[in-house]
């Protein structure tokens, strides 16, 4: 997963922030603290995409998967209307890394395990960190691969992420996703499993024949999945792999 993968979108106009605020799943008020990571989701509360805004001057810098680009530039020109609100694509590329924050950088606000990222105008080329395996040892799920249309985001961790605000006014999903906050606990989730064997992201995770899950990105004897913690337990198998939770 490199840098290329992603688009920097630029939004300006005296609404943008009150337009995202009515959106979002955090609240536009922590942009003071540097990034905010949040998404955007159907009025039935699913996950259609996550991304980091951050301010550029009286402008925010959107940066998004390039493969849910499209669609979300989309969305968000649907909910504009009349709004005072310009979304347009910039040539900036994103760069990571991980040990001090440069003075353009701003601290990954998922988790600080996951370094820093900037914006800037040439492309990263230094970048050999193993991001995947990060990914999967903080339980960070990514858009294409944990994230899809079916995800609803308390499921995939977005809380300990930093990922919503409970607290914040109304947001398209928000009724949903209170429901899910305040149920006594979640039934199935994202999940930081152990694997025995070869494994392939995708791979149903079965339990005494019965399916209990999916497995996901997967690093070395560790990789994510989505369980149902209801069934999930001992002598789990994903294809030949044997799968083990917690890891």
């Amino acid at each position: 997963m490199s840098t290329s993968d992603r688009s920097i979108f630029r939004l300006i106009g005296s609404d943008t922030e009150s337009f995202l605020q009515g959106l979002i799943t955090n609240d536009m008020a922590h942009l003071t603290d540097g990034l905010l990571y949040a998404a955007i989701l159907t009025p039935q509360g699913k996950y259609l995409a996550d991304f980091f805004l951050k301010r550029d001057g009286d402008a925010v810098l959107l940066d998004a998967d390039a493969t849910q680009a499209p669609a979300l530039q989309q969305r968000l020109t649907m909910y504009k209307l009349r709004a005072d609100v310009t979304i347009e694509p910039t040539e900036l590329h994103l760069h990571r890394g991980l040990g001090d924050t440069p003075t353009d950088g701003s601290t990954d606000p998922r988790t600080p395990e996951l370094g820093w990222r900037a914006y800037r105008d040439t492309p990263q080329t230094d970048d050999t960190t193993d991001w995947t395996s990060l990914y999967v040892a903080n339980k960070v799920p990514n858009a294409g691969l944990e994230l899809d249309q079916n995800s609803f985001i308390l499921e995939m961790g977005f809380e300990r992420l930093n990922g919503v605000d409970f607290k914040k006014g109304c947001y398209v999903g928000q009724e949903v996703t209170a429901r899910m906050k305040h149920k006594t606990e979640l039934r199935k989730g994202l999940a930081l499993v152990r694997v025995d064997g070869p494994a392939s992201p995708g791979a149903t995770i079965l339990k005494d024949d019965r399916e209990v899950g999916k497995l996901h990105s997967v690093a070395g004897d560790q990789a994510l999945a989505y369980l149902r913690f209801d069934r999930a337990g001992e002598d789990m198998t994903a294809g030949d792999a044997k799968i083990s939770y917690p890891a």
